[in-house]
């Protein structure tokens, strides 16, 4: 598995779409960062931008990479490789060239800025930490929904909608749920809906470290209630845990039965 994932890392960081990626959060990260005296500011646009484009793009790398390399997968079936390697190793070559992309990307500007040196440090690295979870899950999501599609057409369909759906489409459906039965106590049922989309908790752990939880209203004193505290947090990661861990289970199994 570690040879794959080597060639799958080293095939895509020499992509151009790579570079692209790399590229465009360095741009960012530098306009923001000299332009803008506040970087509590800085890291709240960052978050808005990062919590939307890093699903998007860990779906669409994902699904691409799996479909455009099929035949050298089918080659390698032809070897004495366990499928599961294969596979494993194609999603953690795609999700880590990602993750590396976003963290030096993000990373150089907030070096060059000085940002280490100051208070905002934990908000910038845990901004790094939910980017990297969000890579590893959406795109363990891209490999699942292309094992169950072969044809590329509905693989590409269904990711995209899987990324708007959790991205647009959830918050909608939990803010009528609000809206509908507010006369009800809803404290624990906002935090349970709020662990089964991985796009919400990531922004709302960085929304309660900015201190800002207030802007929310009584939804958000209720999560900084809960995710306020080291429990929460720990809860928190856990929950981010299990949401790469089951879509990454299923590909080695899918991957074992699978017919190719």
């Amino acid at each position: 598995m570690l040879k794959i994932l080597k060639y799958s890392f080293y095939d895509l960081i020499r992509s151009r779409w790579s570079y692209v990626y790399l590229l465009f959060y360095l741009a960012l990260g530098f306009v923001l960062l000299f332009l803008n005296s506040d970087l509590s500011k800085a890291v709240i646009t960052l978050m808005n931008v990062i919590i939307i484009l890093v699903p998007l793009i860990g779906t669409i790398f994902g699904v691409m990479y799996y479909y455009n390399s099929k035949e050298f997968t089918e080659l390698l079936l032809a070897q004495p490789i366990k499928r599961s390697s294969i596979f494993l190793g194609q999603y953690l070559g795609v999700a880590l060239s990602l993750s590396m992309s976003l963290i030096i990307g993000l990373g150089l500007p907030f070096v060059m800025y000085g940002l280490f040196q100051s208070n905002t440090i934990w908000e910038f690295l845990l901004l790094l930490i939910t980017g990297t979870f969000l890579t590893l899950i959406f795109t363990a999501l891209a490999f699942n929904i292309a094992l169950y599609n072969e044809n590329k057409i509905k693989g590409f369909s269904y990711a995209i909608l899987l990324w708007l759906f959790m991205a647009v489409i959830y918050d909608g459906l939990f803010l009528m749920s609000l809206i509908m039965f507010e006369s009800y106590p809803l404290d624990k049922f906002s935090i349970g809906v709020t662990l089964f989309n991985p796009i919400d908790l990531s922004r709302i752990l960085i929304l309660l470290k900015l201190d800002i939880s207030a802007l929310l209203g009584y939804t958000g004193a209720v999560f900084q209630k809960f995710f306020g505290t080291n429990l929460g947090v720990i809860l928190s990661c856990i929950a981010l845990s299990i949401w790469v861990f089951l879509p990454t289970f299923n590909i080695y199994r899918k991957s074992k039965k699978k017919d190719f």
